[in-house]
């Protein structure tokens, strides 16, 4: 079943959605944050078929998210690795996943935890922030239209957010 396409909404999020929306695209980017380069690596982790694994991959490499690169080992193979722009759903990932955490984990716990690197330590939530670093609580964190955001209707322009 073909989605809807969200390319001529102005709203910066379902354009977004046109690019991540997929459930096993959000997954594919998942696993290329652990690490997963190679098709068979996505295949085996994800459980996905192929040819759907094929859709998705050339999906993100069409939208900028992934990367076809040589395989690193100088196989014939090629690989899949995040561009600029696929590392910066990272704060995206890492917040889907800390909110799956809290409110959907399994039974056993968490699958993984995202940590810094070198020490282990866990990150902290991602949630808005102040300038310094202080977190803000969600009646503090102001949404406005912008000049992107293109025809307001009538309904948006009378609601107040707060």
């Amino acid at each position: 079943m073909k989605t809807k396409s969200f390319s001529d909404m102005q709203c910066s999020i379902a354009r977004t959605l046109d690019h991540v929306g997929s459930w096993w695209s959000l997954l594919i980017i998942r696993d290329a944050m652990m690490g997963a380069r190679r098709f068979k690596h996505f295949q085996r982790n994800l459980g996905i078929a192929k040819n759907t694994l094929t859709s998705r991959l050339n999906d993100l490499v069409a939208g900028g998210i992934l990367e076809r690169v040589p395989a690193a080992d100088g196989y014939a193979h090629e690989e899949y690795v995040l561009t600029e722009r696929g590392r910066d759903l990272a704060p995206v990932i890492i917040a889907l996943g800390q909110w799956g955490d809290k409110w959907v984990a399994h039974e056993k716990g968490p699958s993984t935890v995202v940590t810094v690197r070198e020490s282990g330590e866990p990150l902290p939530r991602i949630w808005p922030r102040r300038a310094d670093g202080e977190l803000l609580a969600l009646n503090e964190v102001g949404m406005r239209w912008a000049n992107g955001a293109g025809p307001i209707t009538e309904t948006q322009e009378k609601e107040d957010p707060s």
